[in-house]
């Protein structure tokens, strides 16, 4: 599969004919599609494996490769790593096979069985069909795809479902190479959402969505309390879709074996109070989607667990188990769903975020990031890791440490990952780890408390501890 970006469709033919060359049988789309539906063919198809060219949220001038092994998760570091070697291996292209014409049977094309076959699995993690029907005629919703793939099956998914009062940015509904101007298509972007939140004060939504250029990722924005859009983060999404979950499907969830969600080592912990509090089980993985995947491969194959939903700090998520992956199309339709459930209620999405803090407590999180470009940017990047696992560290912000976790040493049966974490007395964390795609260190802080004013003079304090540590 591909994206929209330059050079995608010219990449992934070469990809397939390539295959081809070599005996292999490849399916491919007829054009553009989305990351979480090249996850749900893998599997879908009973391939080996799957390959989508796309750069997800990254500037227009970036393209890229990512590889799905059959359990249509993300391939895992150690099968990276071969591909990787394979490909440093080679030393001349010349001797790269090419197709011939009785190759070029192998090389097969899909048509939109497999787009319905998706759809239909996405639909069938709806919870509250007849709310939608109800109210999905006076719901108003405006949606931008960032020029990307999500337009027609995110569009086609909400209508078939019952939401018919859906508008989409003119602007941003086309596939764009160029994202129409866009610096930086990443729905964690409030920017992005310029031209939708003035189309929102016009027709009056309820909420506005967003989705990458791949599809995978989905940025929210709704009226607070001032009647101002505001972007939710990642974290209040995934933890408002862990509540919305489970509370309207106690009576599926009692019937499985070991409910659980599964979350990663920098995301929020307030979705995993939410599920503890409900009898749902929460585990951690590292950071990145992959993971999240292996996990539920590893359920199905154990029988000891049942997935109910996985997500990320950064704007992924994902409820059934079609894709292995976070699924933009799934997520932006429980998402409208969800806010619905709330319209009908007379509440906002933002109204019922405030519910869930203060059922469970007021929950804040920071990312902050360093950029040092280079070689020596590098060997800062690891003095810096260094001098915090070296460091006797007993308190942060006068907080006393309770626990360290290094993830390079392991931690339970997680992968050997260069993070560590630190989690005080009183439930904040800090995380430190190297950017696996850009020359950045990044922090991740999460603190909680009983409001939002505890909340932000600690997190303040936290982070003003670890940027003078930084610097020393």
């Amino acid at each position: 599969a591909h994206d929209n970006r330059h050079m995608s469709r010219e990449f992934c033919l070469e990809a397939a004919n390539t295959l081809a060359a070599c005996g292999i049988k490849a399916y491919i789309f007829d054009s553009l599609r989305t990351t979480p539906e090249l996850s749900f063919a893998v599997r879908k198809l009973h391939t080996i494996a799957g390959i989508v060219i796309t750069a997800s949220h990254n500037p227009p001038e970036y393209n890229g490769y990512k590889v799905y092994w059959e359990d249509g998760a993300q391939v895992m570091p150690e099968i990276a790593s071969a591909i990787t070697a394979e490909v440093n291996a080679i030393t001349d292209y010349s001797t790269i096979p090419t197709i011939k014409d009785e190759q070029k049977d192998l090389v097969v094309m899909l048509d939109d069985k497999q787009d319905t076959a998706f759809i239909e699995a996405v639909k069938t993690q709806v919870i509250k069909t007849e709310l939608v029907k109800k109210v999905g005629k006076e719901f108003k919703i405006v949606y931008t795809p960032l020029c990307g793939t999500g337009n027609v099956p995110v569009t086609r998914a909400l209508a078939e479902v019952g939401f018919e009062n859906v508008i989409v940015v003119p602007e941003e509904q086309n596939p764009d190479p160029n994202f129409a101007g866009i610096e930086y298509p990443n729905p964690e972007e409030k920017a992005v959402f310029e031209i939708a939140i003035n189309m929102a004060k016009e027709s009056g939504a309820d909420i506005i969505l967003g989705t990458d250029p791949d599809c995978d990722r989905v940025g929210v924005v709704v009226k607070n309390n001032e009647g101002e859009y505001v972007v939710l983060n990642g974290n209040q999404v995934g933890s408002l879709l862990v509540d919305y979950v489970i509370s309207n499907n106690k009576e599926k969830i009692s019937n499985v074996v070991n409910p659980t969600i599964v979350k990663t080592i920098v995301t929020s912990e307030l979705g995993a109070k939410i599920a503890k509090e409900n009898g749902v089980d929460c585990i951690d993985t590292l950071t990145g989607f992959k993971f999240i995947g292996e996990k539920i491969n590893e359920f199905e194959q154990n029988k000891d667990r049942t997935f109910v939903m996985g997500y990320e700090e950064s704007y992924g998520y994902l409820v059934g188990t079609h894709a292995r992956d976070k699924d933009g199309v799934v997520s932006s339709l429980l998402i409208c769903e969800m806010a619905a459930y709330y319209y009908d209620k007379g509440m906002t999405l933002y109204e019922g975020l405030q519910e869930v803090y203060k059922k469970y407590g007021y929950y804040k999180e920071e990312l902050k990031s360093i950029t040092l470009k280079g070689i020596d940017g590098m060997k800062q990047i690891q003095n810096i890791m260094n001098s915090f696992r070296t460091s006797d560290i007993a308190s942060i912000a006068d907080i006393k440490v309770s626990e360290i976790r290094d993830y390079k040493k392991g931690i339970n049966d997680l992968p050997k990952s260069d993070v560590l974490k630190f989690v005080l007395e009183d439930g904040s964390w800090i995380a430190v780890r190297p950017s696996g795609t850009e020359p950045k260190i990044k922090f991740y802080f999460g603190c909680n408390g009983d409001n939002q004013e505890i909340v932000d003079e600690k997190l303040d304090r936290i982070i003003e501890d670890i940027t003078n540590r930084v610097n020393k």
